[in-house]
């Protein structure tokens, strides 16, 4: 991560915690893994480069969860197993944003260990 990708003030760190850990929504509503680090993007991506990555960040770890999970429980109608991975990535989807926003608050930033580049 370059120097102006780090947080430049507290505050910084406090919402780009925010943004990882709103995916905790999602433990009341699937697409909350969504729709919380967006909503919280929307409102702050424009006020620091470092914000607005760590917002691209928290998005695409979730839409990329979000995608697993549909597919493997789509799967689940013919390989029935299928949909307890389902479950797994799920959960581990909101593990890693729980992680997620602990470490950036902590350290100023995280890295997913897999996610595909859908905001840019």
């Amino acid at each position: 991560m370059s120097n102006d990708l780090l947080p430049q003030t507290p505050e910084e760190r406090k919402w780009a915690s925010a943004m990882h850990a709103a995916a905790l929504i999602g433990l009341l509503l699937a697409p909350g893994l969504v729709l919380g680090p967006l909503i919280v993007w929307f409102l702050k991506r424009g006020d620091s480069p470092y914000l607005n990555e760590q917002g691209k960040k928290a998005i695409n770890f979730q839409l990329t969860i979000l995608l697993i999970v549909f597919v493997f429980a789509l799967l689940s109608v013919i390989i029935k197993p299928l949909l307890a991975i389902a479950f797994m990535t799920g959960i581990g989807g909101i593990i890693f944003a729980g992680m997620a926003a602990f470490s950036v608050y902590k350290i100023g930033d995280f890295q997913y260990p897999f996610s595909l580049s859908i905001i840019k």
